[in-house]
């Protein structure tokens, strides 16, 4: 959809300026002459819905917690018959969210000033697109309530997908820097004792012990130089991981690591289908649908994938088929949207793959888990009988030797 700067005059009189979306500039001024504006100009931006709600999003963000409950309140407020201003008047002003209730003030102005509510949601720039999409159908069709509803209902699945797979990292991420300052406390500190009582013993130490005491030396003496080169190693990471080329070399990587690889996949094939279907539901046609889930997906190759396979379906092809020449999207997700496809029951067929992914992804991860978990117990063990054996190894050859000084005379 294309950006239009609207130039008209309301019933009254007043001259005023807009930006809309719309397909075209005719549907726009057929929609604008309907509700008995008069129009002046149209002219377009040059941008689009889908590029400025990604620069927008890019830029500023907001907690999705806090969003699920003001849509929970506007829409009881909705339901109660109270216009739509009333509603975000009241919320606007009662928000626990600062940064939340500014800019939903800012929507209210835009719907006071004549906007609609989809087009003062957009201007925001910070909502998410499956949203204002969701309510540009609602206002189409009329059924504003039952849209929310299913948003709603879509934003309450995709966090608690995204809680249980949290939840489910938490263990091995503490008990891997656990393991890591274990590791860095037994090289930095206890290596460095040992080192002070085997050089006043004078003795000859083992090669393993002469190298495992050299890096402990090291180490401790360069420690604070490490600790800043390794800040300022993730730090460079993370700004050349906002770029864009790092950001397609990472979904490539991500997408050829083993087992993980095929989780994130599917991950990402679950939160597509739900959005999908949560669109199609709403009465968004497919292909705004798809223009709609390409700017809420994150990884760069999926993007790439879905617009590859939204032109193949407005030249007129499956969509099953489209997404199959992609080569990402497991081989049962098309069969499953196939089937749905040809039985005219897309949307529930993509809320049936969505619901057998985030399982899958659920189960997968479950058991990955239960592998990686081991493997760092395994790992410190290895590591702590590698330390006493070398640092100990010393201390027995020296009784050895002593106690063989000692024997009897000959």
């Amino acid at each position: 959809m294309a950006e239009f700067l609207l130039k008209y005059a309301d019933a009254r009189g007043q001259i005023k300026e807009q930006v809309a979306e719309a397909d075209s500039e005719r549907e726009l001024r057929d929609k604008f002459a309907q509700q008995g504006f008069l129009i002046y100009s149209i002219r377009p931006t040059g941008k689009s819905l889908v590029s400025s709600l990604t620069v927008g999003g890019g830029k500023k963000k907001i907690n999705l917690e806090k969003f699920l409950i003001f849509n929970q309140q506007f829409l009881t407020l909705v339901k109660a018959g109270l216009p739509i201003l009333k509603s975000l008047d009241l919320l606007a002003d009662r928000l626990t969210d600062p940064k939340l209730g500014k800019h939903v003030q800012t929507v209210r102005d835009e719907v006071k000033n004549g906007a609609l509510l989809s087009d003062a949601f957009a201007a925001a720039g910070v909502f998410p697109p499956i949203y204002v999409t969701s309510i540009m159908a609602g206002e189409k069709s009329g059924a504003l309530v039952e849209v929310l509803e299913r948003y709603i209902g879509y934003q309450r699945m995709s966090m608690s997908v995204k809680k249980k797979l949290l939840l489910a990292l938490i263990y091995p991420a503490v008990l891997t820097v656990l393991v890591f300052g274990l590791i860095i406390f037994m090289v930095t500190y206890v290596v460095p004792q040992f080192s002070t009582l085997y050089s006043g013993l004078g003795a000859q130490l083992p090669a393993i012990t002469e190298f495992l005491i050299a890096f402990g030396m090291t180490a401790r003496e360069y420690l604070f130089p490490i600790f800043i080169g390794l800040i300022a190693i993730v730090t460079g990471l993370r700004f050349w991981a906002q770029t864009e080329s790092a950001k397609e070399i990472l979904d490539r990587w991500k997408l050829s690591t083993p087992v993980l690889g095929t989780i994130w996949v599917k991950y990402q094939v679950a939160q597509l289908s739900r959005v999908l279907s949560t669109l199609l539901l709403g009465g968004i046609p497919l292909l705004q649908a798809l223009e709609t889930a390409y700017s809420s997906v994150d990884s760069r190759l999926l993007r790439k994938s879905l617009e590859a396979a939204r032109r193949m379906v407005k030249e007129g092809q499956p969509l099953s088929r489209s997404l199959q020449s992609t080569k990402i999207f497991p081989p049962l997700a098309i069969d499953m949207i196939e089937v749905g496809e040809s039985t005219g029951a897309l949307p529930s067929m993509l809320n049936s793959v969505a619901e057998f992914y985030e399982e899958d992804v659920s189960t997968q991860m479950t058991a990955t888990l239960s592998l990686i978990e081991p493997g760092i117990m395994i790992f410190m063990g290895g590591f702590v009988a590698f330390v006493l054996v070398a640092l100990y190894l010393p201390i027995f050859s020296l009784s050895d030797s002593l106690g063989g000084g000692s024997g009897p005379p000959q």
